[in-house]
């Protein structure tokens, strides 16, 4: 279903590849003016990509999401650029594996540095905008790991349990001002952080016993899927532009699973 975004500002971190640029692809082909952020210089080429593909306004911008400074600078630039601040889709994200004797303390920090916090100061800024609006929609990745904690992940199932928290407290805090806040859980998505996972959580286990070669874990996965699928990121994408929509108007505060049926909750 195709909506109308055309004079929206969306603004998405982590947008250079897997679900944040499927993400920024939906919003192109609907319309809207996009700013795709991203640490990495990829962003660039990804955002040419689809004003080839969909044409329209997208100003690329690299920045780095527990840097303060940097992200204000990307929302002034956005709001510079565009006129507002409409939408905002705190996707950035970082994972590592590893048993929890072995992980380092600055492995735990970085991922709530990345994942908790850079969400949280991307919807700080971003709202800065959107009172001075009396509307808009801050939408933030948590995780199936935001439901149910998995093994050897303790820093990513705590940094994704917290963005479900921001996520209902800003709902509360920001309804006076027409600001809806609500988060999406996706379970296994084909990406490039999937192929990380695949390969890293095969080895882990492996280490146990059952050998694991390459896509054969996700494969045994996929099993336990209703919808005996993984999903792609044009899944993920149909779920944020509905929340992103007036079609969403009413909804705010909460956390929708976008797995095939894993998590049933």
């Amino acid at each position: 279903m195709e909506r109308n975004f055309r004079g929206k500002t969306v603004v998405i971190t982590g947008a250079c590849r897997g679900i944040g640029a499927g993400i920024a692809a939906r919003f192109a082909r609907d319309g809207a003016n996009l700013v795709m952020v991203s640490n990495a210089a990829r962003v660039h080429a990804t955002a040419e990509q689809l004003r080839g593909d969909y044409g329209g306004e997208i100003l690329s911008l690299e920045a780095d999401v527990t840097d303060e400074a940097q992200v204000q600078d990307l929302y002034r630039q956005s709001a510079e650029r565009f006129g507002s601040v409409d939408v905002s889709v705190q996707n950035a994200g970082v994972i590592t594996i590893d048993t929890f004797e072995r992980m380092p303390k600055a492995d735990f920090e970085k991922i709530l540095a990345v994942n908790t916090t850079g969400v949280w100061l991307c919807c700080r800024e971003a709202a800065k905008y959107m009172v001075k609006q009396r509307a808009g929609s801050l939408i933030n990745t948590s995780s199936g790991q935001g439901r149910q904690g998995f093994i050897y992940t303790p820093h990513y199932a705590a940094s994704k349990m917290g963005v479900i928290g921001i996520t209902q407290s800003l709902a509360h805090e920001l309804a006076p001002w027409n600001i809806t806040v609500n988060a999406f859980c996706p379970g296994i998505i084909e990406s490039e952080m999937w192929d990380y996972n695949d390969r890293v959580w095969g080895e882990m286990l492996s280490s146990e016993g059952k050998q694991y070669g390459k896509g054969e874990l996700m494969a045994e996965w996929v099993q336990g899927i209703p919808l005996k699928r993984a999903g792609q990121p044009q899944d993920v994408a149909g779920l944020v532009a509905f929340l992103a929509s007036d079609d969403a108007r009413y909804i705010t505060g909460q956390t929708m699973n976008v797995d095939g049926g894993l998590i049933m909750s």
